[in-house]
Parts: structure tokens; C-alpha cells; sequence
């Protein structure tokens, strides 16, 4: 029944990747970085709203968050959005939505998305969601959504499946190979790309926990009775005050043996990195990728240029560079030095507090 359907959208994170355009008071998923004219987060509940119905949506996001989340989805209530008081990865999170959606609804089936993906074939992604959600159906089973690799990516973890059917058990999971085991992961055929979007049935995903995290499931379940009330929050902040951090993948999925994967290809990325904006651009004839046409050139190769809209930019004499340009901080770097941008933002932090962060 499509009303036993719910839609669990990760939306918390802080996008430190995508400083200086992502900051902590309007982090990454609320950011339209690639000139679509709307925001990540906007782009994925518009996704799933022919597969789930608009009350069965779940937001899950720091507390900081929840006014910009009703902002750009005015569609859902405020009933619809669960507040992290802290960030504790992506178990307690899921979790959070589980014993919440088990004391609404027992025959719940989950639908858990991160809030910031690209999906280029839209009409394939429905037709994957559908026949994963047709499969654990009546099955005892956690489905993960796989991607067939186009490159060897490091920055991605890495699912080995067991035969080559569109729907297979898990062999196991890789988190982000270097460069010469993605180079064999490509080569071998049996790895996917893990997209970290997951469907099963809140009683499965319930009885996962109570297996293979026991600390958190009783946490949840010791305050159950209290979501849906006013005594909520202070639930909340006691069991996210105690619950360890770890993420779905690592607590679970790794460890359970009823894992399934979905075979897929629908143009996927998570665009995790500014390096992964470059990769979903449109170039120019010497690879730039340019935001706006206010922006001139001069003997620059392979970069990435992002400005405001209402300004205009001339560079000359860079190949392979990141600039980002914002109203308060510039950010110009190599393209393989992005890694270094957490260890930026400590340095910036240092001298002159959160102002910039």
C-alpha cells in the first residue's frame, strides 16, 4: 500500500567540502551549487513525491536547521521534521525516524535518502525505487541502491555484489579504495558504487538494531513512548547525549546478513566535493567550468570558477584550480588540494572564530 510508504531524508550535515559556499547557518543542502535554480534538498523530496505521499515525508536535520528545511519544502507540516540536537552520523539518525515511524505506523516501509544527490535519469530512479520497494516487500531484507562505476573513483565506498542479477545479496563492503583497488574494482565487474540510499521495512531496519546495535536500540526504545509529545525533545536530547556516533554502513549493513543490493545506472552522483561540481558541469572549450558569463579567461585550463551572480571575474595564467568566491571569503586553490579545506577552515577559525565558518 503506497500509504504504508515514507520518504526519510538525511538533511543534517554541515557540507564542510563545499566551503566557502557552504557555511554552518546554511550548509550545502540548502545551496543550489549547480545553477539549477533549486536547492539540493528541494531536488530530492521533488524525486519521490510520485512514489510517496507528501505526509508520509520524514526530515531528519539539526535543530539549527529546521526553519530553512520548512523554507524550501512548505509543502510538509513541522510534525514532519525530526531535530537532531547534535550530529551523531547516520545511525542515530535513521534510527531516530525508525522508532518514530514504528509507534505511527508498524507497517512502515523506509524509504532513507541523503538530502544532496544528483540524479540525471529520473524515470530509471523510480522505476529502481519501485521494484526495491516491491522486493523487501515481503521479505526480511535491507536494500542498498548500487551504481555501476564509470571510473575508478576513490572517493566513494565500494559494494562487491554475489552474481550479476538486477537484485543480489551483498558479498561485501569497501570504504574508499585507493586509487589501484578502484582501478581493480572497475576492471573486476562485481563492484559497485554505494549510493547510501536504503529501503526496508521499519520492523527489519528495528530488528538490525536490536542485533548489531543494542546500545542504540535501547536507547530509542527505552523513550519511544515519549516522540509524537511534548516531552520529545527532552527525549532526544537525553538519548543523542549518550548514543555513540557511527554510521548506518558501518553499524549495520556491514555486519547483518540479509543485505541486498539494487544493480543500477541513472546518473548518480553525490557530489560530495568541489572536484565532483567540476565533474557535472558544463565546460568550456579549454574545460572551465564557469558559473556565470561575466566571468573571462586568459590562458586557464581544467578549473572551476564560481562567483556571484552580480560580479565579474578575469583570470589568467591557472590550469587545474578551485575558485570559489563569496561575499565575505575567497577561496582559490589547486584541484588536488581540496582535501586540504577542512584543515583551511581550522586555520581561518583560529584567527577569527565562527564568523567565517
Amino acid at each position: 500500500m503506497k500509504n504504508n510508504r515514507y520518504c526519510v531524508i538525511m538533511a543534517g550535515g554541515i557540507g564542510k567540502r563545499f566551503w566557502p559556499m557552504s557555511r554552518q547557518n546554511h550548509p550545502k543542502q540548502f545551496l543550489d551549487i549547480l545553477g539549477t535554480g533549486r536547492s539540493f534538498i528541494r531536488h530530492t523530496f521533488e524525486r519521490f513525491t510520485n512514489i510517496v505521499p507528501i505526509e508520509n515525508f520524514i526530515i531528519v536535520t539539526n535543530r539549527r536547521y529546521k526553519k530553512l528545511v520548512l523554507e524550501h519544502i512548505p509543502e510538509i507540516t513541522e510534525e514532519q521534521i525530526l531535530c537532531e540536537p547534535i550530529g551523531r552520523n547516520t545511525a542515530p539518525c535513521i534510527a531516530y525516524a525508525s522508532y518514530m515511524l514504528r509507534r505511527k505506523n508498524p507497517n512502515a516501509e523506509m524509504i532513507v535518502t541523503p538530502a544532496d544527490h544528483l540524479i540525471l535519469n529520473e524515470v530509471e530512479f523510480t522505476r529502481v525505487i519501485e521494484s526495491s520497494l516491491e522486493f523487501i516487500q515481503y521479505r526480511n531484507a535491507l536494500m542498498t541502491i548500487g551504481i555501476e562505476p564509470t571510473r575508478p573513483e576513490t572517493g566513494y565506498g565500494y559494494i562487491q555484489r554475489s552474481n550479476a542479477e538486477d537484485i543480489c545479496k551483498i558479498k561485501c563492503f569497501t570504504e574508499k579504495p585507493i586509487r589501484e583497488l578502484a582501478e581493480a574494482f572497475l576492471e573486476c565487474g562485481e563492484f559497485l558504487w554505494n549510493s547510501g540510499i536504503f529501503l526496508w521495512k521499519v520492523s527489519d531496519i528495528i530488528e538490525a538494531f536490536e542485533k548489531h546495535l543494542p546500545d542504540h536500540a535501547a536507547l530509542f526504545s527505552s523513550m519511544e513512548e515519549l516522540f509524537g509529545t511534548a516531552r520529545e525533545t527532552e527525549a532526544i536530547e537525553k538519548i543523542f547525549s549518550e548514543c555513540r556516533s557511527i554510521s548506518i554502513d558501518y553499524g549495520i549493513m556491514e555486519k547483518a546478513d540479509n543485505v541486498y543490493v539494487h544493480c543500477s545506472d541513472f546518473g548518480w552522483s553525490d557530489v560530495g566535493t568541489w572536484g565532483s561540481v567540476y565533474q557535472n558541469s558544463r565546460k568550456d572549450k579549454y574545460a572551465n567550468a564557469l558559473s556565470n558569463d561575466n566571468i573571462k579567461t586568459h590562458n586557464t585550463r581544467n578549473s572551476l570558477i564560481t562567483i556571484p551572480k552580480d560580479k565579474a571575474a578575469v583570470v589568467s595564467g591557472l590550469k587545474d584550480y578551485i575558485i570559489v568566491d563569496t561575499p565575505d571569503v575567497l577561496l582559490i586553490c589547486p584541484s588536488n588540494e581540496e582535501q586540504n579545506i577542512s584543515s583551511f577552515i581550522e586555520d581561518l577559525k583560529y584567527t577569527t572564530g565562527d564568523k567565517f565558518i
